[in-house]
């Protein structure tokens, strides 16, 4: 089952946004600081404390520069497999369209309990990005 959030909007480029979202030294901005402790990153790489599930990792595994990054949970980390796609759509020169697909790979009786909580990260991202001042 994939999680969609909703459709956002920013004022940034899509090449600005792109160049943030694909280096997770910058990613720890984009998820909730009240959630999300521990934070250690290489450019390609991810691993941080979520409450209360614990210690989890993220790894860049595709990038199409202007346009989508796709991370997955790194092994080494998550004991919960899942993927992440942040999808950008450039529409005019400062409008750019935002949305995250959420993916997790876990028994079917869990989904009922992970939809509500990752539609909300998922669209709680969505909104700081689409606030968010990206470096030109």
């Amino acid at each position: 089952m994939k999680i969609e959030s909703k459709i956002g909007k920013s004022a940034s480029s899509d090449q600005q946004i792109y160049a943030f979202i694909s280096n997770f030294h910058n990613f720890k901005d984009l998820l909730p600081s009240d959630k999300v402790s521990g934070w250690e990153a290489s450019e390609e790489k991810c691993s941080f404390q979520v409450d209360p599930l614990g210690r989890t990792g993220l790894m860049i595994v595709e990038k199409k520069p202007g346009s989508m990054v796709k991370m997955s949970s790194d092994p080494e980390f998550s004991k919960y497999q899942f993927t992440i796609w942040i999808q950008l759509k450039k529409v005019a020169l400062d409008d750019t369209r935002i949305k995250i697909t959420i993916e997790p790979l876990v028994n079917k009786m869990l989904l009922p309990m992970l939809k509500i909580p990752l539609k909300k990260l998922a669209n709680g991202m969505v909104d700081k990005m689409e606030s968010f001042d990206f470096p030109a």
